[in-house]
């Protein structure tokens, strides 16, 4: 299996915006635009809650590391684990790794959040030299943990965006909107104005209609 270099190394973060639209992480990631709105709001005040914690934790025979850093050369990207939970043994081997990612709202119907946590588990490892079966996504509205299983078909798709990511970020070409109610829970939707410009609509009939 071919293995990126460090300069080939993309963020982490990013398969979650791939997953939920190739455009948005193009418009992130190779435009380097960005906006805010109450739903990334949201989530920045999550994520600050959870790096209030001590970055490093034992509680009997669990360590628990936040804002850990992790990088998977198989998959070439690199970034940030919220928590993972280590479990060791009475000499102090690592038993297991079990990584959790913070999100602001609900599960989702997609699978973005799922391949970010699949990500985070094949780089644990690739670190660590063990295996990762399981993870969890704790949901701020809801107020709990679900398990996420790290099973084949998953690593298969998690493989896959990456190969994609790498794929997109070399051509440097941002890819044209898809229009969609999905739209509408983006912070980038008055930049992207994919209802002008979407692959179904394009932009010289929307500027014929305005003559």
């Amino acid at each position: 299996m071919a293995m990126y270099s460090e300069e080939d190394m993309l963020m982490l973060s990013g398969i979650q915006h791939f997953a939920f639209c190739k455009r948005q992480w193009a418009m992130i990631h190779l435009e380097m635009q960005w906006e805010e709105n109450e739903r990334t709001a949201r989530g920045k005040q999550v994520h600050k809650k959870v790096d209030t914690y001590r970055a490093r934790e034992s509680k009997k025979d669990m360590l628990i590391l936040r804002s850990a850093r992790v990088s998977s050369h198989e998959l070439g990207l690199y970034g940030m684990c919220d928590v993972v939970e280590i479990l060791t043994d009475a000499n102090g081997n690592i038993r297991s790794a079990h990584p959790v990612e913070y999100k602001s709202g609900r599960p989702k119907e997609n699978d973005c959040d799922r391949v970010q946590l699949c990500a985070q588990a094949i780089a644990i490892e690739e670190m660590m030299g063990i295996n990762v079966p399981l993870g969890s996504i704790y949901y701020n509205e809801i107020r709990r943990r679900l398990i996420v299983q790290i099973d084949k078909e998953l690593r298969d798709r998690t493989i896959e965006l990456s190969k994609e990511m790498h794929e997109v970020f070399e051509q440097r070409a941002t890819p044209k909107p898809r229009y969609g109610k999905w739209c509408g829970h983006c912070s980038l939707e008055n930049i992207c104005m994919p209802s002008i410009i979407s692959d179904n609509k394009p932009v010289e009939e929307y500027l014929m209609k305005q003559l």
